[in-house]
């Protein structure tokens, strides 16, 4: 098969719902990888704070990027979205990152959990407003983000009341962070 019938195919091979919705697809690979991410990010915590008080605090916030993650996967084969070439890159930083704030105290990783739950919930609301313009909207995909976009804020939430203000450098330490996912975020789009 030529490039062109090739692409033809995979475009038809698309759903309804993609073809009246283009910002779909990049919705959906960008959703998927940084579920990925907050995934191992989590998991990075666990390694390092796992056995201390804040585990139960933090396995419940891994738990529910567990089931964002396994939903973005299961989106990204029902409209056949491409995932991001990043995918293995995003899993090792996520993790490092976790695990990094972690071993700088539990205020440290709370401070992440702000910082990059900040910038997601920023983002899932950008995107309900998108999707939100289509008179085609998916009401699945719509609710999806819609309660994932709260149990992120409620993970913000969490961090704050455990102690993120307090971590060292909080305010350089949550820029910098929130500046990486929006690095992220952009890249994941196209890539």
């Amino acid at each position: 098969m030529s490039r062109p019938a090739i692409l033809q195919h995979i475009r038809r091979a698309h759903s309804a719902t993609w073809k009246n919705n283009p910002n779909l697809d990049k919705i959906i690979r960008v959703d998927h990888a940084g579920e990925l991410g907050a995934d191992r990010i989590y998991a990075g915590q666990m390694a390092v704070l796992g056995n201390t008080a804040e585990g139960p605090t933090i396995k419940h916030m891994w738990e529910q990027e567990v089931k964002h993650r396994e939903r973005f996967e299961q989106l990204i084969n029902e409209y056949r979205v491409r995932p991001t070439v990043l995918t293995p890159i995003w899993n090792v930083a996520g993790f490092v990152l976790g695990a990094g704030t972690a071993l700088m105290g539990k205020e440290a990783a709370m401070a992440c959990t702000v910082a990059v739950e900040t910038v997601i919930v920023e983002h899932y609301n950008d995107q309900l407003r998108t999707l939100m313009e289509d008179p085609n909207v998916d009401p699945e995909i719509l609710a999806t983000i819609t309660k994932f976009r709260d149990e992120e804020q409620e993970h913000h939430d969490t961090g704050i009341d455990h102690g993120a203000e307090q971590a060292p450098f909080y305010k350089a330490l949550t820029e910098v962070i929130k500046a990486g996912c929006k690095g992220a975020i952009a890249i994941s789009k196209r890539i």
